[in-house]
């Protein structure tokens, strides 16, 4: 409100420092002072010098990276006029902290989900049909799909050491779905719980991995958060004007604050870094925008370059995943070093690999689903969709019920 009142631009913009300070000032502290004071430590000690950091003992309170968001854009949308200030205190408070979508997004924008909260609504069982579809969806990437792939996943990740390179190359390809089943699941059940409220939240993940190219895979990936850096920090930065210094500047502050942002360690920052290193190319031969419409498969050499495009995507995609996943960056080195060069079967890979071919079965299912889904706006819908909404839920009590890993399973049998 005293961004909106303010009489002078000096004013205005005060205003607007101060509430980002703020914002800013709580992320801080409570998700990124240890790993500041730590870091700084480890760099005096670098130098021979001592340090002994006074740590904060602090819970992180859920969903503080993504309500943070939420309050910023919105004084940001102030600022620039795009919407009044809020006058009500109630409607601000449920738009910053709107339940489905504290923990996992998607990152709303006052400017969507503001008008939508102070409208009048009624329920609306067509739109809530299409919601528990979405729920179920959800939730078959998240028990069946991504709870699956962590069994492996973190089995093979924890004792690479022992592991060969096929072994490896698995563990990031498990890693890769698992991560996406938990993200894009979660952001399916928060979309069709929405629904049920007769609220339309943004889509926030669009079968990313068949992206041709690392650009088109970070506009279906996390789509709130690549258009909230975007709007917010890219375009204020002079987005791509300028010379191609300017915007190779851009784009790395982009992908290291992204990485930053998902976590208060060194290798989401590397993650972030190496994503940059991927995006580099596709920008400085103006190719980035080159991949923004649909395609369709035939018999032809053109769906050969595509399959082997979307194929080249998704394993370097995969690659930076191992830092995203890794305690440490020495980790994800050695991890990488080791799935490179120990091309050898040894006992550990038979142990644990006899048991994951059904997983790899139900991994090439869901693509496959995933792929006839691709061009629909909703993942169960169209002709027979009751049959398929059996089947999803089938599929998750069945998961619950014979599985020897029920800790993975929200649901107690």
């Amino acid at each position: 409100m005293k961004i909106e009142q303010s009489k002078t631009p000096f004013e205005r913009k005060m205003w607007l420092w101060l509430c980002i300070s703020i914002n800013l000032g709580f992320l801080g502290i409570f998700k990124y002072y240890n790993f500041f004071a730590t870091s700084f430590a480890e760099l005096l000690q670098g130098f021979g010098l001592t340090a002994s950091p006074i740590l904060l003992k602090l819970i992180l309170p859920v969903g503080i990276s993504f309500y943070t968001f939420h309050g910023l854009s919105y004084i940001i949308d102030i600022y620039y006029k795009r919407i009044k200030s809020e006058k009500n205190f109630v409607d601000y408070s449920l738009f910053v902290s709107y339940f489905p979508l504290l923990v996992a997004g998607p990152i709303e924008r006052a400017t969507h989900l503001l008008p939508q909260i102070k409208r009048r609504r009624k329920f609306n069982f067509e739109k809530a049909k299409e919601g528990i579809y979405q729920i179920v969806w959800g939730l078959v990437k998240k028990v069946v799909i991504a709870d699956s792939c962590a069994i492996y996943a973190n089995e093979i990740f924890d004792n690479y050491s022992t592991m060969n390179s096929l072994s490896l190359i698995l563990g990031a390809i498990y890693f890769s779905f698992q991560i996406y089943g938990d993200f894009s699941g979660y952001s399916d059940i928060a979309l069709g719980t929405s629904k049920l409220f007769g609220i339309d939240l943004l889509k926030n993940f669009n079968y990313p991995y068949f992206s041709r190219d690392i650009a088109e895979f970070w506009r279906r990936w996390h789509i709130s958060l690549s258009s909230w850096f975007r709007d917010y920090l890219y375009i204020p930065l002079g987005g791509s004007k300028g010379n191609k210094l300017f915007q190779v500047r851009n784009t790395f502050i982009i992908f290291l604050v992204s990485g930053f942002w998902h976590g208060a360690n060194w290798t989401f920052i590397v993650w972030g870094l190496i994503n940059a290193l991927y995006f580099l190319p596709l920008l400085l031969l103006n190719r980035n925008r080159k991949n923004v419409d649909a395609f369709t498969l035939g018999f032809n050499i053109e769906s050969i370059r595509i399959l082997f495009n979307i194929s080249t995507t998704f394993a370097i995609t995969a690659l930076a995943w191992i830092f995203f996943r890794s305690k440490t960056i020495t980790d994800a080195y050695n991890y990488i070093i080791r799935m490179f060069s120990d091309l050898h079967f040894s006992e550990q890979y038979f142990r644990i690999e006899r048991y994951s071919h059904n997983l790899i079965a139900l991994i090439l299912v869901f693509v496959l689903v995933e792929w006839n889904n691709r061009n629909r706006i909703e993942p169960i819908s169209g002709k027979y969709s009751w049959l398929k909404l059996g089947l999803c839920l089938a599929a998750i009590v069945a998961l619950g019920v014979f599985s020897d890993y029920k800790e993975f399973i929200y649901f107690q049998f």
